[in-house]
């Protein structure tokens, strides 16, 4: 019985395009693979060599672009300075530790008394992207690994959980960019950003002090606001399994079924980011809403673009498939045609194709001809690029 039900759970992991773990393998010293030509998903010696000099040459443009005061690129918008900042935690550049420490200085100028690490900006939409911008701060914060920073993470983490929505409507158990808006309104790339950091920075709770309340958020309701932005069976092939970015804005637009019903069009970056935010918020990687996730990347793998949305947010959808499949444990993807896969050996080959020299420094950056949502601002792409290659 035992055998049977290893054989069953490496039939399903293939079916979905996906290898079985290390952990899993360990676990189940007795598995045997059919075929010694699965892909493990690694890099191999020459193509890692690249990546390892391609990551070097755009921290070093990084770092030649760091103002005075720590930041990059908007000052109105830590989460930019942030980015970089978290790049540099998981590298072993030489010049890091000045790099980190000049841009931690600059987010802990932005922390606000209640908690939040953002800038007022008066008469903007959405204000100064308050969840937002707390989210990937909070995180890079974390990953730096200095205790001293704790107690601005732990009243992040505050702030974070007291801006979700809670509500007899529609975005109930979400996130969205301001709270003080005045309307309910969440979405899921801040719902993503949100249950990252809570995820990524739980640990420090454990640091709090002494008879303080710990915070969190209700993962249940987060769980349920993730779970309707998925398209279920129904809404066809082109969509089923995909999602999309809020319960009232088709962002790629809508698609109507066979039956006549309407339904808002999946797309790659939100896919990816729904998928990440269920395994944060502790979904097993077997259920069917991260299976069918993975599915659906699976019918429509392509690196050419955001599938659903061209080049707009292309180098965002870079960031999070590379996160999403990592922590799905999926090395290999196997195509409708049967073709598998090695999708980090695709994801880096298409990178280094992408990065930009600066023919004067030798420097090396990335930046989207397309500027939807920030993406020509060449510090935000480099950071996603740079977060990306650094955990393949």
């Amino acid at each position: 019985m035992k055998h049977q039900s290893i054989s069953i759970i490496l039939a399903l992991s293939l079916a979905a395009g996906m290898s079985v773990s290390a952990e899993q393998t360990q676990s189940n010293p007795d598995v045997n693979f059919a075929s010694s030509e699965i892909p493990s998903g690694s890099l191999t010696p020459s193509l890692r060599g690249e990546v390892t000099a391609a990551i070097g040459r755009s921290l070093d443009w990084l770092a030649s672009r760091q103002r005075e005061n720590g930041s990059w690129s908007n000052e109105d918008f830590p989460a930019l300075t942030a980015l970089p900042l978290w790049a540099f935690a998981l590298s072993q550049h030489p010049q890091k530790q000045t790099v980190m420490e000049k841009a931690v200085r600059y987010i802990l100028s932005c922390v606000q008394p209640n908690g939040g690490i953002y800038r007022e900006v008066a008469g903007r939409k959405g204000g100064g992207l308050s969840n937002y911008n707390t989210a990937i701060c909070m995180t890079a914060l974390h990953a730096t690994g200095d205790r001293e920073l704790t107690p601005v993470i732990l009243n992040a983490r505050k702030f974070i959980a007291s801006s979700q929505h809670f509500g007899d409507d529609i975005y109930d158990g979400g996130f969205g960019y301001d709270r003080d808006t005045g309307r309910p309104y969440t979405d899921l790339l801040n719902t993503f950003y949100a249950v990252q950091a809570m995820n990524l920075t739980a640990d420090v709770e454990d640091l709090r002090p002494k008879g303080e309340q710990r915070a969190d958020i209700d993962w249940q309701r987060t769980v349920h606001f993730i779970t309707k932005l998925q398209n279920p069976p129904e809404s066809g092939d082109d969509n089923a399994g995909g999602f999309f970015y809020n319960p009232t804005d088709p962002k790629a637009g809508t698609a109507t079924n066979a039956d006549g019903a309407v339904f808002f069009r999946s797309y790659g970056s939100m896919t990816y980011a729904g998928m990440l935010a269920l395994i944060y918020a502790n979904v097993t990687r077997d259920d069917p809403r991260v299976r069918s996730a993975l599915d659906w990347a699976r019918r429509h793998w392509s690196l050419d673009e955001n599938l659903g949305m061209g080049q707009e947010g292309l180098y965002f959808f870079y960031n999070v498939l590379t996160r999403a499949l990592s922590a799905a444990h999926c090395d290999v993807i196997t195509r409708v045609d049967g073709t598998r896969i090695n999708w980090r050996v695709e994801l880096a080959k298409k990178l280094l194709s992408l990065q930009k020299i600066d023919e004067a420094s030798g420097q090396g950056y990335w930046q989207n001809d397309n500027g939807r949502y920030w993406e020509n601002d060449p510090v935000l792409v480099t950071a996603y690029c740079l977060l990306a290659l650094e955990i393949l």
